[in-house]
């Protein structure tokens, strides 16, 4: 979204938003589109697209908190992993969103590269043997229906300002504008 508005495509991107959300086209299609959508983006769209995002506060001191207790810390989204993976920068121990080419875009986004619901979870399989830990130890923190089945594996989950269905299926709900409250929801029931 915060890309499409750096190009001045809000109601291209809200359109498609739509079109997802209804189930109307897939995250492949989904993908392809939005390629397609953003044929002049540049590095400066992402960045400005990623410093002007409206972030929750406490994302840092969060992550900066978990690490300090031995824990990790990862981000899995179907944002473009060129996006997604600045939030390293932030303090994620791993970072991992949709494969798309390299900005500037001069090849075609590869279908096989794009998450989807299914895909979260199977990378959270991967992070937990990598980090030496099971999906028993995981807290799951998430606002839109891609979370729907990582939700559905791990024991302890925070819905983020989510859908409705998110919310009935997570251990714990959370409305508002900053992390180090909704971290506080599994701190003070631990």
């Amino acid at each position: 979204m915060e890309i499409s508005r750096q190009l001045g495509l809000d109601t291209e991107i809200a359109a498609l938003e739509r079109d997802f959300v209804a189930g109307r086209v897939d995250s492949p299609q989904y993908a392809a589109r939005v390629h397609e959508l953003w044929a002049e983006l540049t590095d400066e769209h992402v960045t400005g697209a990623f410093e002007g995002a409206p972030w929750l506060s406490g994302i840092r001191e969060t992550w900066a908190e978990i690490r300090a207790g031995g824990d990790y810390c990862a981000v899995v989204s179907l944002s473009p992993s060129f996006f997604v993976e600045r939030l390293l920068g932030w303090g994620a121990h791993a970072a991992h969103g949709s494969v798309f080419p390299a900005v500037p875009f001069t090849e075609p986004v590869n279908p096989a590269g794009i998450l989807d619901a299914a895909a979260k979870v199977k990378i959270a399989n991967r992070l937990c043997e990598e980090f030496g830990v099971g999906l028993g130890d995981c807290v799951a923190y998430g606002d839109s229906l891609s979370d729907l089945e990582l939700f559905g594996v791990v024991p302890v989950s925070v819905a983020v300002n989510a859908d409705q269905r998110l919310v009935s299926l997570a251990t714990h709900s959370y409305v508002g504008r900053d992390l180090r409250k909704a971290y506080e929801l599994v701190r003070a029931a631990r």
